[in-house]
Protein backbone atom coordinates (compact mmCIF):
# COMPACT_ATOMS: atom_id res chain seq x y z
CA UNK A 1 0.00 0.00 0.00
CA UNK A 2 2.78 2.43 0.95
CA UNK A 3 4.74 1.64 -2.24
CA UNK A 4 1.61 2.09 -4.39
CA UNK A 5 0.87 5.46 -2.77
CA UNK A 6 4.49 6.62 -3.20
CA UNK A 7 4.55 5.60 -6.87
CA UNK A 8 1.19 7.32 -7.42
CA UNK A 9 2.40 10.54 -5.79
CA UNK A 10 5.63 10.51 -7.82
CA UNK A 11 3.68 9.97 -11.04
CA UNK A 12 1.28 12.77 -10.16
CA UNK A 13 4.15 15.14 -9.31
CA UNK A 14 5.84 14.35 -12.63
CA UNK A 15 2.65 14.96 -14.60
CA UNK A 16 1.87 18.22 -12.80
CA UNK A 17 5.40 19.56 -13.18
CA UNK A 18 5.25 18.86 -16.91
CA UNK A 19 2.03 20.86 -17.13
CA UNK A 20 3.48 23.78 -15.15
CA UNK A 21 6.62 24.12 -17.27
CA UNK A 22 5.86 26.00 -20.49
CA UNK A 23 7.75 24.78 -23.53
CA UNK A 24 10.14 27.35 -24.97
CA UNK A 25 9.97 27.37 -28.71
CA UNK A 26 13.25 27.48 -30.54
CA UNK A 27 13.73 30.36 -32.93
CA UNK A 28 14.94 29.58 -36.43
CA UNK A 29 18.36 30.62 -37.66
CA UNK A 30 18.39 34.37 -38.18
CA UNK A 31 15.54 34.96 -35.74
CA UNK A 32 15.63 36.19 -32.17
CA UNK A 33 13.24 35.84 -29.26
CA UNK A 34 11.17 38.96 -28.68
CA UNK A 35 8.09 40.00 -26.78
CA UNK A 36 5.13 41.23 -28.78
CA UNK A 37 2.76 43.51 -26.95
CA UNK A 38 -0.68 44.38 -28.25
CA UNK A 39 -2.06 47.46 -26.51
CA UNK A 40 -5.72 48.36 -26.97
CA UNK A 41 -6.67 52.03 -26.61
CA UNK A 42 -10.34 52.92 -26.37
CA UNK A 43 -11.36 56.18 -28.02
CA UNK A 44 -14.49 57.31 -26.14
CA UNK A 45 -13.83 60.42 -24.07
CA UNK A 46 -16.41 62.07 -21.78
CA UNK A 47 -17.37 64.63 -24.46
CA UNK A 48 -16.29 63.06 -27.79
CA UNK A 49 -13.81 60.56 -29.30
CA UNK A 50 -10.06 60.47 -29.83
CA UNK A 51 -9.60 61.56 -33.45
CA UNK A 52 -7.12 59.96 -35.85
CA UNK A 53 -5.11 63.21 -35.72
CA UNK A 54 -4.99 63.12 -31.91
CA UNK A 55 -3.90 59.48 -31.98
CA UNK A 56 -1.19 60.23 -34.58
CA UNK A 57 0.06 63.08 -32.37
CA UNK A 58 0.10 60.70 -29.39
CA UNK A 59 2.15 58.18 -31.41
CA UNK A 60 4.65 60.89 -32.41
CA UNK A 61 4.98 62.29 -28.88
CA UNK A 62 4.82 59.15 -26.74
CA UNK A 63 5.44 55.95 -28.73
CA UNK A 64 8.02 56.90 -31.37
CA UNK A 65 10.56 58.29 -28.84
CA UNK A 66 10.30 55.09 -26.77
CA UNK A 67 10.25 52.64 -29.71
CA UNK A 68 11.98 54.37 -32.64
CA UNK A 69 12.71 50.98 -34.27
CA UNK A 70 9.06 50.83 -35.28
CA UNK A 71 5.57 49.59 -34.49
CA UNK A 72 2.24 48.91 -36.16
CA UNK A 73 -1.21 50.33 -35.45
CA UNK A 74 -4.70 49.69 -36.75
CA UNK A 75 -8.27 50.59 -35.94
CA UNK A 76 -10.68 48.10 -34.43
CA UNK A 77 -14.07 47.91 -32.78
CA UNK A 78 -14.00 47.08 -29.09
CA UNK A 79 -16.24 46.04 -26.24
CA UNK A 80 -15.41 45.94 -22.54
CA UNK A 81 -17.05 46.09 -19.11
CA UNK A 82 -16.55 49.41 -17.31
CA UNK A 83 -15.93 49.66 -13.57
CA UNK A 84 -19.60 50.53 -13.06
CA UNK A 85 -20.61 47.23 -14.74
CA UNK A 86 -21.91 48.72 -17.98
CA UNK A 87 -20.91 47.25 -21.34
CA UNK A 88 -19.11 49.79 -23.51
CA UNK A 89 -18.79 49.54 -27.31
CA UNK A 90 -16.32 51.92 -28.91
CA UNK A 91 -13.83 52.39 -31.73
CA UNK A 92 -10.39 51.26 -30.60
CA UNK A 93 -6.78 51.74 -31.66
CA UNK A 94 -4.46 48.71 -31.45
CA UNK A 95 -0.71 49.17 -31.10
CA UNK A 96 1.60 46.23 -31.83
CA UNK A 97 5.16 46.44 -30.47
CA UNK A 98 7.82 43.75 -30.98
CA UNK A 99 10.71 44.40 -28.59
CA UNK A 100 13.34 42.86 -26.36
CA UNK A 101 12.14 41.34 -23.10
CA UNK A 102 13.79 43.88 -20.83
CA UNK A 103 12.93 46.24 -18.00
CA UNK A 104 13.37 49.38 -20.13
CA UNK A 105 10.76 48.22 -22.67
CA UNK A 106 8.36 47.17 -19.94
CA UNK A 107 8.72 50.58 -18.25
CA UNK A 108 8.21 52.39 -21.58
CA UNK A 109 4.99 50.48 -22.26
CA UNK A 110 3.71 51.32 -18.79
CA UNK A 111 4.41 55.01 -19.43
CA UNK A 112 2.69 54.92 -22.83
CA UNK A 113 -0.43 53.32 -21.32
CA UNK A 114 -0.56 55.77 -18.42
CA UNK A 115 -0.02 58.85 -20.61
CA UNK A 116 -2.82 57.74 -22.95
CA UNK A 117 -5.15 57.06 -20.02
CA UNK A 118 -4.57 60.50 -18.53
CA UNK A 119 -4.44 62.50 -21.78
CA UNK A 120 -7.66 61.01 -23.17
CA UNK A 121 -9.50 60.47 -19.86
CA UNK A 122 -9.63 56.68 -20.15
CA UNK A 123 -10.53 54.25 -17.39
CA UNK A 124 -7.85 51.84 -18.59
CA UNK A 125 -6.04 50.30 -21.54
CA UNK A 126 -5.53 46.60 -22.29
CA UNK A 127 -2.11 44.99 -22.70
CA UNK A 128 -1.74 41.50 -24.16
CA UNK A 129 1.81 40.16 -24.06
CA UNK A 130 3.30 37.08 -25.68
CA UNK A 131 6.69 35.83 -26.81
CA UNK A 132 7.57 35.29 -30.44
CA UNK A 133 10.47 34.78 -32.79
CA UNK A 134 11.31 37.64 -35.14
CA UNK A 135 13.82 38.55 -37.79
CA UNK A 136 14.63 42.15 -38.60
Amino acid sequence: MFAYRTISLLALATILSACATPARETCATGEMRVVNDLIYFGTAKPSDFVTPEEFDDFLRAEVTPRFPQGFTTWGASGQWRAANGSIVHEPTWVLSLAHLDDEASDKAIGEIREHYRVRFEQESTLRVRHTACASF
